[in-house]
């Protein structure tokens, strides 16, 4: 059988992969297992490629041949670090460079890079770097936003011959096709839910995207809002101001999302979030996360109140506002520009109750069905108007629930938690 033939039958199983839905890192590693199937001296290989998302600027897959493949992400930090600065992938960015090849034994050896030693040192004999993009846009000196960089790494003696290193080009051509299709769709999903929420993103990708798409579902419904962001907005620079903001939310969505809810807005300093359950015996359960997140939300108040002031920086406070009921989650808004949210009368609800906060002057209120869950932990307030609510609600504090006050209750609702999970599989 020869060369075309054999090159031929991984092109046809890349086309597969394409037409299909592959996870990136095992279409790879199938990749590299049928390289060597062909008789291609393969030992080591890299996949990278540019990624979309609030933290990581690049994804890469590396496979090492009788090793696990690992998958890692770099994070936007890392970009100018002296290993990418002193890289064979920004050398070819530079100079706009398609494929690079060094020989690492033999009489045409050439190490002009620090990690080719790092390649000879673990056997390597020839090292290959190919770059495919999926698109022509230039970006000067960083990764492509869309295409993949691809280090091919031999171990035989002289290294990849001629013929080999065609049939690599003419392979990673075929894969980049399969690797566009994954890479955007991940993309997808990381701009999806950093900018809407895991459940709500998987919504609009699966297809709900027409004003008032959409269903009800019931879900313990968490709002909270910056005390004093008037002021706090025209007395500080803006810049300052702004680090204050992602101080805050970090102190309520990051602790949302620690908890397992699912931040669905930033209305302002204002945070809109759920912890959604299908059934009403899954309830207690999206309640023990909720008052998880709570004390999450005070440690980490604790900690940032007690940094802010010995930089003598301004307090930062807030208030909490707990609801449970049924909500309508879906597209609100106007054709041309959809919001995925949750409305009604339960929603209204707890921004009643988290604006009482002030009012009553406790940091966290909740509404008699939260605090039914673990009476214990709550203490009532009494019974409250609430405004465009007709009747007056019985409203709830933590027990010791100033935000200064760090409650031991993570530790203990973990706990809870398992064991409402394991009574729900039973």
């Amino acid at each position: 059988m020869d060369n075309n033939t054999l090159v031929s039958g991984v092109n046809e199983w890349l086309a597969d992969q394409a037409l299909s839905e592959p996870d990136i890192v095992m279409m790879f590693e199938g990749l590299t297992h049928r390289l060597r199937g062909i008789g291609i001296p393969l030992a080591r290989a890299r996949l990278t490629w540019p990624t979309l998302h609030p933290l990581f600027q690049a994804e890469t897959v590396l496979w090492t041949h009788g090793r696990e493949t690992e998958f890692e992400q770099f994070i936007h930090q890392e970009s100018m670090s002296n290993a990418w600065l002193l890289s064979p992938m920004k050398h070819m960015l530079e100079h706009d460079l398609s494929i690079l090849r060094r020989n690492l034994d033999g009489p045409n050896k050439l190490l002009d890079f620090e990690i080719l030693n790092d390649m000879i040192d673990i056997g390597m004999t020839d090292y290959l770097v190919v770059s495919t993009e999926f698109s022509n846009q230039n970006l000067g000196d960083q990764i492509p936003r869309r295409g993949i960089f691809v280090t091919w790494c031999a171990d035989r003696p002289g290294g990849f011959s001629n013929d080999e290193i065609q049939s690599l080009q003419k392979i990673q051509r075929r894969f980049a096709v399969a690797c566009k299709t994954v890479v955007q769709a991940r993309i997808a999903n990381n701009v999806t839910k950093t900018y809407l929420g895991n459940h709500a993103g998987q919504q609009v990708l699966s297809g709900s995207i027409r004003r008032g798409d959409g269903n009800q579902t019931n879900a313990v419904v968490w709002m909270s809002d910056l005390r004093n962001s008037t002021a706090l907005a025209d007395t500080m620079p803006g810049d300052e101001y702004l680090k204050l903001l992602n101080t805050y939310f970090e102190c309520t969505a990051g602790s949302v999302i620690d908890a397992g809810g699912e931040v669905l807005d930033f209305i302002g300093d204002a945070v809109l979030a759920i912890f959604p359950f299908d059934s009403e015996s899954e309830k207690n359960c999206a309640i023990c996360s909720a008052t998880k997140a709570l004390h999450l939300s005070q440690q980490a108040h604790a900690e940032i109140s007690e940094q802010r002031k010995e930089e003598g920086l301004p307090a930062i406070n807030y208030g909490v506002g707990l609801n449970v009921g049924s909500v309508t989650f879906g597209n609100i808004g106007v054709p041309e520009r959809l919001s995925f949210s949750v409305i009604g009368p339960t929603v209204n609800e707890v921004a009643r109750i988290e604006t009482m906060t002030k009012a009553i002057g406790k940091s966290i209120l909740a509404s008699k069905d939260v605090a039914a869950f673990e009476p214990s932990a709550w203490v009532s307030v009494g019974e409250h108007a609430l405004q465009g609510v007709s009747k007056r609600m019985e409203l709830f504090t933590l027990v010791d629930a100033d935000m200064q006050d760090m409650t031991a209750g993570p530790e203990v609702i973990d706990s809870q938690l398992a064991d409402i999970k394991t009574t729900l599989i039973n």
